[in-house]
């Protein structure tokens, strides 16, 4: 996410309505004000995809979810993983919502009704995205300014939303099952129409909020059983070749990877280091994805901490660049990261790996049984998955890399989470949801940090304290304090 704007949330609700029905970087075309061209579903589908997908990849690896979620580690304005975080904009999660609700709103004027089942999927997956972050948000009475005028929408409570974000999934399952047909595949850039893998998609994504919020919502897991036990009906992921993913371009900016020199992260990569916590974690269990993420050191005379080739950076602390004698002796991510379009490069909303490990540790509780599988099955097939993701299936098996004890399934969930942060490297803030939620694996803030705990959301945007006051200190009294320590519904 654009974590650097700083319009209002006001402006924001009447300035996307203005843009929804233009393309990005159109804004050069002259149009006649008095004669608008008719827009179709489609045309916005292409901009919803693309602008959720790549701003969630963006986030993962570049941002506060990277830092907290201990995959990287700032040697160079850290505050992010000093815990020194002001509030965060969430203007660009409404923004695309806006660009949703007008597909949806104009395949009802279009009589293509598909894309309103997209639209649900979509929208799931983006709300869902802020109040993950943020806890209690605006959301019923939101993106409502153009038929009502309503520039100051009320919080709902995150319970709520998760409910009915629950049921629009379910819905636009059994949308799409009883007529999926009418997609443009040239729109469609994730599944070039294919109404089933958006399904297995909807499915998916309500197996992932379910888990989330399993511990405070005790119809949870009763619908994960309902999901495996009736595939036809609710199908998921079964391969990586179904995860939601969208392939990056590479032409310009916008269509090319976070890390890579379109972006111009390139040009100052040398701030943003491998963790301690991520080498440290690869290196015990000899894991062959170590060498696809990670670089090795430049050299390893003269470090004065760590000899190894590979040697991540701890978090918080008072030099880090001078850490183990200078940033020579300090790795880098590889050059995997550093290109704007390369193979498994891609900007991805959820993997079929995710889905492994949401079942796996679902059934590892006892609370679902899935057919013709166990928990370590299934922990197995998300390693595995993850392992093949990256094209060193095969260097694993020869490695002996089930077998090790650290990775030889035990029944815990420890092990388990361990090995689906691995795999969720750079996915939006899954590291980052999944360690404030079990604890796992175990990372401490560091020496200079500004509090012990690690936080728990985003603060609200400074602009709502003027723009939508009233609003605000109501969601407060429900919600608690709006600082980055008050757990949200589902953590509490």
């Amino acid at each position: 996410m654009n974590m650097m704007k700083t319009y209002s949330f006001a402006y924001l609700l009447v300035a996307a309505i203005a843009f929804t029905g233009c393309t990005k970087n159109f804004d050069s075309i002259n149009t006649n004000t008095n004669s608008p061209a008719e827009t179709r579903p489609e045309y916005h589908l292409t901009e919803a995809i693309t602008q959720t997908a790549t701003a969630y990849q963006e986030n993962g690896f570049a941002r506060r979810p990277a830092a907290v979620g201990r995959y990287i580690t700032l040697v160079r304005n850290n505050d992010y993983e000093t815990f020194r975080w002001t509030a965060v904009d969430w203007n660009d999660i409404y923004q695309r919502s806006m660009v949703i609700k007008s597909m949806q709103q104009e395949a009802t004027a279009t009589g293509k009704g598909v894309y309103t089942a997209l639209g649900k999927i979509l929208l799931a997956f983006n709300i869902s995205y802020l109040t993950d972050l943020y806890g209690d948000v605006p959301y019923s009475n939101a993106l409502q300014s153009l038929e009502n005028g309503n520039i100051k929408p009320s919080y709902d409570r995150q319970e709520d939303i998760y409910k009915s974000l629950l049921q629009q999934l379910k819905e636009a399952n059994e949308q799409l099952k009883a007529d999926g047909s009418g997609i443009d595949a040239a729109a469609d850039v994730m599944y070039a129409g294919n109404a089933l893998k958006w399904r297995r998609f909807a499915n998916s994504l309500r197996l992932r909020l379910l888990l989330r919020c399993s511990k405070v919502y005790p119809q949870a897991f009763t619908d994960m059983q309902e999901i495996v036990s009736n595939p036809e009906t609710f199908p998921i992921f079964t391969s990586n070749a179904e995860s939601a993913e969208v392939t990056y371009l590479g032409v310009k900016k916008d269509d090319s990877w976070p890390g890579g020199p379109k972006n111009m992260i390139d040009n100052d990569f040398n701030k943003t280091k491998a963790s301690k916590e991520l080498v440290d974690i690869l290196l015990q269990r000899n894991d062959p994805r170590l060498q696809v993420w990670v670089a090795p050191v430049s050299a390893t005379t003269g470090a004065t901490v760590d000899q190894n080739r590979y040697v991540g950076v701890p978090h918080a602390l008072n030099n880090p660049a001078d850490y183990n004698g200078g940033e020579t002796h300090q790795s880098v991510f590889s050059g995997y990261f550093r290109k704007d379009n390369a193979a498994g490069l891609k900007a991805s909303f959820m993997l079929y790996t995710e889905v492994c490990f949401i079942l796996a540790e679902a059934a590892q509780t006892g609370k679902i049984s899935v057919p013709a599988k166990t928990a370590e099955s299934l922990y197995h097939d998300g390693i595995e998955s993850s392992m093949d993701y990256y094209g060193v299936k095969a260097a694993a098996v020869t490695a002996g890399y089930y077998d090790l004890p650290l990775v030889k399934y035990n029944g815990t969930q420890q092990q388990l989470i361990t090995q689906k942060w691995l795999a969720m490297l750079f996915r939006g803030a899954e590291g980052w949801f999944d360690f404030r939620r079990t604890g796992f694996p175990h990372f401490v803030a560091g020496p200079v940090a500004f509090q012990p705990a690690f936080p728990v959301r985003y603060a609200w945007p400074i602009s709502e304290a003027s723009v939508n006051s009233d609003h605000r200190n109501a969601a407060i009294a429900v919600f608690g304090a709006d600082d980055i320590n008050t757990k949200m519904w589902y953590l509490r």
